[in-house]
């Protein structure tokens, strides 16, 4: 349950509860309290509740996450050609836009996923991929870009890139700071049910790992959008406090671990 406290006398006559991005009210009364009888990820998202009394108007703004990840790190301790983590959200509708957003910690040199989006009829469906320090590789239905980024061995960095079919324009931040945008498959739509993976690159279907691919280090503040976002949000979701609900996030990350991978502080 939420519940609205306000101090004053005398006390508020009505409590208005209402949730963003819903065109209704939830709640209008006198009962302080919003009360969940039950608890799912339709619920995530943020809440207000004005109180109003004789002496004016207070607002009071909650944000409800579940399997909230807060301050932990996946870590990927050896090369492997089986651990990965498997996003366990399922996506109804395909995809005419999207942001992935990604922070990662390593010292490999090799080529790297970060994160694999694999349906039936495409592996490369959406791959974020490190093929050398200083490069960033993205796939989106099998065609690929590249963004040059600096090179920084042994440094935590955070990755954000959307992509929007009607435009084909791609998005880019490292660290917070936009790169010059690009083009890539204008026109396409990315398809469903998809398998989703961190750590691992799919050549099939939720499968065909190569070892020599796979992650080692540390993956944390996982986030995607169907939307793109901008600077801004990029920035909020560095420090974990988006301001737009995702399709699954870092604060309600689904998720399901597959061989030797950890969630660790």
């Amino acid at each position: 349950m939420l519940t609205c406290e306000v101090t004053g006398d005398p006390g508020p006559q009505e409590f208005l509860w209402e949730k963003k991005e819903s065109p209704v009210p939830l709640q209008k009364g006198p009962d302080s309290v919003l009360l969940f009888p039950s608890f799912n990820d339709t619920h995530l998202g943020t809440y207000t509740c004005t109180a109003t009394s004789l002496q004016g108007r207070a607002v009071a703004t909650y944000t409800l996450w579940i399997n909230d990840l807060g301050r932990s790190v996946f870590v990927f301790p050896q090369e492997s050609k089986t651990a990965h983590v498997q996003v366990t959200a399922r996506l109804e509708q395909p995809l005419n836009n999207f942001t992935v957003c990604l922070r990662s910690f390593t010292d490999l040199t090799r080529p790297y996923s970060l994160f694999s989006y694999a349906t039936q009829k495409q592996s490369n469906e959406i791959l974020l991929f490190k093929p050398k320090p200083g490069q960033y590789e993205l796939a989106v239905g099998d065609k690929f870009l590249f963004f040059q980024v600096p090179t920084n061995i042994a440094e935590s960095e955070h990755v954000c890139v959307s992509w929007e079919s009607s435009t084909g324009i791609v998005g880019f931040w490292f660290n917070g700071k936009p790169w010059p945008r690009k083009g890539l498959q204008k026109g396409y739509t990315v398809g469903v049910p998809a398998s989703i993976l961190l750590g691992q690159d799919q050549d099939t279907f939720g499968g065909g790992f190569d070892a020599q691919q796979s992650f080692v280090g540390e993956i944390s503040s996982v986030y995607m959008w169907d939307t793109g976002i901008s600077t801004g949000e990029v920035r909020s979701a560095m420090y974990d406090d988006p301001t737009q609900t995702p399709v699954f996030g870092w604060r309600n990350f689904p998720y399901k671990v597959v061989g030797e991978v950890y969630l660790k502080p």
